[in-house]
């Protein structure tokens, strides 16, 4: 699919099962800002005798009230049963994630003209937040 920007997927859990909604107002800004596009939203929790609950983003709304109803997209049908059960697994007991698939809209004319001009990202990696403050720190110190 020509125009389309790179696609990621993030993990967000949330310890002791606390997820009360405070990152869909942010999500929507991003979306109405064009910056991404969500492609697919899943919720899933985990109690302390890890069984497993999952909620697909249609029902969000109905079972949690947080508001993801605000966030346009086009989720559903990106995720698949593999995909849901390797998120479950990196999840702590009594803990509960929101499961994002979104495209980098930002990224989208950079992403075309590297495969027009025959390349490829063929690697990448989300380096971690305790990493680059590290790292900045230490060179705005230097």
């Amino acid at each position: 699919m020509d125009g389309v920007g790179p696609v990621e997927y993030v993990v967000i859990e949330f310890p002791g099962n606390r997820f009360k909604g405070e990152i869909v107002p942010a999500l929507a800004e991003l979306v109405d800002n064009k910056v991404i596009r969500i492609l697919d939203v899943v919720f899933i929790k985990k109690d302390a005798d890890e069984t497993v609950s999952v909620l697909e983003f249609d029902a969000l709304d109905d079972v949690l009230e947080f508001g993801f109803a605000t966030v346009d997209g086009e989720a559903g049908g990106v995720l698949n049963e593999e995909d849901l059960q390797m998120a479950a697994e990196v999840l702590a007991p009594n803990s509960s994630a929101a499961l994002l698939v979104w495209e980098d809209r930002w990224a989208a004319r950079l992403a075309q003209t590297i495969r027009d001009a025959g390349g490829q990202i063929t690697a990448g990696e989300r380096i971690p937040h305790e990493i680059v403050t590290k790292a900045l720190t230490g060179i705005a110190a230097g």
